[in-house]
């Protein structure tokens, strides 16, 4: 418990000197990135006051979410990995808000499981912000199509999310998705992880996904 809550505390103080250094009065949510990590290693953090997660796999959070969130009011869970479009409807279902959302084929089959849930949970465009073959995301010039479908289908599109490439400086990445973001009239920015998230906090994210500086070193 002593760590769950000092880990908490230091990534949130180091959050608030971000903003507090950027002249910002705001911070970004913090989501807890539980992915790999089971129920018993996620308590002590519930138990610190943590309320966001955020996991990669519709499967892996089926099996451990429903036992958690029965136990602690108030849970809010984020889809933060890449989502294929036949687990659209069980995204839906679990999920309060998707972070991947980079095809128009995704986009049909989201708004098609909303329709028939009754839940139409955010939804955040991911950017293939380094223009990376192996990474998922939606094309830079790909983004104003793209939300135009996201929103004639109902989705709730509430910003744009990235993941930099890794081992460079992730600070001209971020820049230029918060440039995208204001140009297409968004608010939200999911970006900055466990090793930037102080340098996103400086560069106006609203979200960061932290996991190993909250939860330690993943086996």
């Amino acid at each position: 418990m002593s760590d769950a809550s000092d880990r908490l505390a230091s990534v949130q103080a180091g959050l608030k000197r971000a903003c507090r250094d950027a002249g910002r009065r705001d911070t970004p949510l913090l989501v807890a990135i539980s992915k790999t990590f089971n129920a018993e290693a996620i308590r002590p953090l519930i138990a610190a006051g943590q309320r966001h997660f955020g996991e990669n796999r519709v499967q892996e959070a089926a099996a451990k979410w429903p036992e958690l969130q029965a136990e602690t009011a108030g849970i809010t869970l984020h889809l933060v990995g890449q989502l294929q479009s036949n687990k659209a409807a069980e995204a839906v279902a679990l999920f309060d808000v998707i972070h991947s959302v980079d095809r128009p084929s995704l986009v049909a089959a989201l708004a098609k499981a909303q329709g028939a849930a009754g839940k139409r949970p955010a939804c955040y465009l991911q950017v293939n912000i380094g223009d990376e073959e192996q990474k998922g995301g939606c094309a830079i010039a790909e983004l104003p199509t793209l939300l135009a479908q996201a929103r004639a289908a109902g989705l709730d599109v509430v910003g744009l999310m990235c993941v930099p490439p890794a081992n460079v400086e992730p600070a001209p990445y971020f820049a230029l998705l918060a440039e995208h973001a204001k140009r297409l009239g968004l608010a939200g920015l999911s970006m900055g992880m466990s090793g930037d998230y102080e340098t996103a906090a400086l560069l106006g994210s609203t979200v960061v996904r932290v996991g190993s500086a909250l939860f330690g070193t993943r086996g």
